[in-house]
């Protein structure tokens, strides 16, 4: 599959607390053989999964089963540890959207498992149409639990459309452009680049100026004000919990990681750990 990883970069780690942005496809399956994602742990995370076309099939050790598709969220919580799979469907011709995580903060990084399934009815603002699945955002609020302030919203803009947005001036934001080319406060971006917006801003303004739709996922957050260590699929805050993790996984802990049913393969292993301490890992301010 085609994938960017957008978040984190060599200068940013963090926008409020989402910690990683995967932008991928849009591929046709045919060619690309879809997703097919064997049993694989999280801890000390909550996973976000926004589709634009296509179906993935969910299950997790929670005993969740759900589907994934355009303009629906599946917001999954970690914690202290979980496992997924993640499957393309066989409805599915072309492959496109992004996944997500969400740093837990250090006093919820180990909450229970948690599944979140939610569809959010589709606003209208000034040539822009809205679907915020997480916060609040033109008059449209989520339902559903984090464990910090957090915005997440897709837009769709018009042609020629010139949207002001009133957001919260205590959160910083990241723009990333699915479709089209989009200025965020006066700063050009391309297709699949991230732009960001710091702190201290009550409305921020897109500018789609093209003759074609735009689309983009608008993400904020109060600055997140912790160091994290992200490797493979965990957030932990020491090399000492990361090891911890691993070994639990490779060793079949079934009272952490739970076990996924319903998926005809084996887990996926963890890599090997690297032989020096993992770097915690914060936005340079």
């Amino acid at each position: 599959m085609t994938v960017r990883r957008t978040l984190p970069q060599r200068t940013r780690s963090l926008i409020g607390a989402w910690c990683f942005v995967d932008h991928y496809g849009p591929d046709d399956v045919s060619v690309t053989g879809g997703m097919d994602v064997a049993p694989h742990p999280h801890t000390g995370l909550q996973t976000v999964s926004w589709l634009f076309s296509g179906e993935i099939e969910h299950r997790d050790s929670l005993g969740s089963h759900a589907m994934v598709r355009p303009g629906e969220l599946n917001l999954m919580t970690g914690g202290h540890g979980i496992s997924h799979t993640e499957v393309s469907t066989p409805a599915t011709t072309e492959l496109h959207g992004v996944q997500l995580w969400v740093a837990l903060p250090d006093a919820d990084r180990h909450a229970d498992r948690d599944f979140q399934h939610y569809a959010p009815e589709p606003v209208t603002v000034d040539g822009a149409r809205i679907q915020v699945f997480l916060g609040e955002l033109a008059g449209s609020a989520s339902p559903v639990r984090t464990f910090t302030p957090l915005l997440g919203a897709e837009l769709v803009l018009a042609p020629r459309a010139h949207v002001t947005l009133t957001v919260d001036p205590a959160f910083e934001h990241g723009l990333l452009v699915d479709r089209g080319t989009v200025s965020l406060t006066g700063t050009p971006l391309a297709q699949a680049e991230l732009g960001y917006a710091p702190p201290g801003r009550d409305t921020l303004t897109l500018i789609n100026d093209t003759d074609a739709p735009a689309r983009v996922i608008l993400l904020g957050g109060p600055p997140f004000g912790e160091e994290i260590i992200m490797w493979w699929n965990f957030i932990a805050r020491s090399t000492e919990e990361i090891v911890e993790a691993r070994r639990d996984w490779m060793e079949g802990d079934g009272r952490r990681f739970g076990e996924v049913t319903g998926y005809d393969g084996d887990p996926l292993p963890a890599p090997e750990l690297p032989n020096v301490p993992l770097k915690l890992r914060g936005n340079r301010h």
